[in-house]
């Protein structure tokens, strides 16, 4: 006798998808009773009004505001040199912790009290707790690290 080609999975799979089929069509019938109970047309229009808020209700023509296409900028202003600032890269602050044994340390800078991570590859001048220092921030795995260091 042959083996049948209907193995469990595929059977599972026709189940569902038959469920599948049935639930929809049992939803469909149900919006169409409801459609001719209530009496509605389905779905209502939703209108924005002059907030950017959906309402039901469509927005009063005399609200309307005109805007000119051609005030609408689409790009970025082009900057003059002049509107760039200057940028000091070099800051100040003082050292909070530092672990000669492990070669890593913290530096708290003194304009916005921030903690930056400072790693032994990164100085410049040997540093020791409590030392006043100058540093540049660079991007590292964690966030912002301290390179460059020296002493002040």
């Amino acid at each position: 006798m042959a083996k049948s080609q209907q193995t469990f999975n595929k059977s599972e799979k026709e189940k569902k998808r038959l469920k599948k089929r049935e639930d929809k069509r049992k939803k469909m019938e149900a919006r169409k009773l409801d459609k001719e109970e209530s009496g509605s047309d389905g779905i209502p229009i939703a209108y924005v009004d002059f907030n950017g808020n959906l309402t039901d209700t469509p927005p009063d023509p005399n609200m309307r505001v005109k805007v000119d296409a051609e005030s609408i900028e689409v790009s970025i202003p082009k900057r003059d040199d002049s509107d760039i600032e200057e940028f000091d890269p070099v800051r100040k602050g003082k050292v909070s912790f530092y672990d000669n044994s492990k070669g890593f340390g913290f530096i708290i800078d003194s304009e916005n009290q921030e903690k930056y991570f400072c790693h032994v590859s990164g100085l410049i001048d040997e540093i020791a707790e409590n030392d006043a220092v100058s540093f540049e921030l660079e991007k590292g795995m964690k966030g912002m690290n301290a390179v460059k260091v020296t002493r002040i």
